[in-house]
């Protein structure tokens, strides 16, 4: 892992070039971070709560042995969007501009196409268990 201030470097410069969503260009250390947005997420609904959770553990976990520093920077300024989302109450209104869809590779975009099929069903009731469970009777 780098230190940090290689990663406020790099997370300005990433972010005067991108124009990084937020009001606050202070880069949170990882752990913080992680912290902050578990935290958070004792604001969400019971099932969205151990969804993030489960993700976002999954997510620090996957990205902690990561080395190079344009990499680092723009996971954690697209967790720190996400903390920015979830502590405003703005995260049901969230929606992918365009130009994230555009960057995104053919894997991450049928991973999200799955991610809001399998929501849908959440959110309308239709869960596929208790409708195996409900054939037996």
């Amino acid at each position: 892992m780098i230190g940090r201030r290689q990663l406020v470097t790099v997370f300005r410069r990433y972010a005067s070039q991108n124009g990084v969503i937020g009001q606050d260009h202070t880069l949170l250390p990882p752990l913080m971070l992680y912290r902050r947005i578990l935290r958070a997420h004792k604001l969400l609904p019971p099932m969205q709560k151990e969804m993030g959770d489960k993700y976002v553990k999954s997510e620090f976990e996957l990205h902690r042995t990561i080395d190079n520093p344009l990499h680092i920077v723009g996971f954690l300024a697209s967790w720190q969007d996400y903390l920015h989302q979830i502590t405003n109450g703005k995260w049901k209104e969230g929606s992918l501009s365009p130009a994230v869809l555009e960057k995104m590779s053919p894997e991450q975009v049928g991973q999200l196409y799955e991610l809001m099929k399998e929501t849908e069903k959440v959110t309308k009731g239709d869960n596929p268990e208790e409708d195996k469970g409900k054939n037996k009777i």
